[in-house]
């Protein structure tokens, strides 16, 4: 059986979910809006892999503006919000950017994820993903989500490809 790691060097292009991996799945309800925390370590390692050329997809039941205007704003190729049938937004996805499955890395952390994580070449989920996930993942990121659980798979894909911390970038 191939270790997820030795799937690493093929990743090409990463898929997140937002609530549960993003962020840590609270939601403050305010009167006008619904209030996430995004972890700055995760932005950080979002837009390094962004800058060296990574394709960044994600695909979110969410709706917020406000969080799809600062995940492009850190180079996310795109946001899909309001994503209902999340394989069916992947095949989407997959069929306009002409990725395989093998070169995907998908982070999930629920039921909807679900599908999506069975397809692509490296399932990964949060330390405090449902025991579903858990249960079916090629690796549970030992952070939970919103704690840089996205840092750790970005970060440990660009080290297999010997592309995390490379000078140059330090003078971005």
């Amino acid at each position: 059986m191939t270790s997820y790691k030795e799937k690493l060097p093929a990743i090409t292009t990463f898929i997140f979910d937002v609530d549960g991996v993003l962020t840590n799945g609270e939601i403050l309800l305010m009167k006008e809006d619904f209030v996430r925390s995004l972890n700055s370590r995760d932005g950080y390692a979002l837009q390094y892999a962004a800058k060296q050329g990574y394709r960044i997809l994600i695909i979110t039941g969410g709706s917020s503006i406000i969080v799809e205007e600062r995940l492009l704003s850190l180079g996310i190729t795109e946001v899909r919000l309001k994503s209902y049938n999340k394989l069916a937004v992947y095949n989407d996805l997959k069929a306009k950017y002409g990725f395989t499955d093998e070169q995907v890395l998908y982070m999930g952390d629920d039921i909807p994820d679900y599908e999506v994580l069975q397809r692509v070449g490296v399932s990964t989920c949060p330390q405090d993903a449902a025991v579903e996930i858990k249960e079916m993942t090629d690796y549970q990121s030992p952070y939970m989500g919103g704690k840089h659980c996205v840092r750790d798979v970005i970060e440990q894909t660009l080290r297999a490809q010997k592309k995390w911390f490379q000078k140059n970038a330090l003078e971005w």
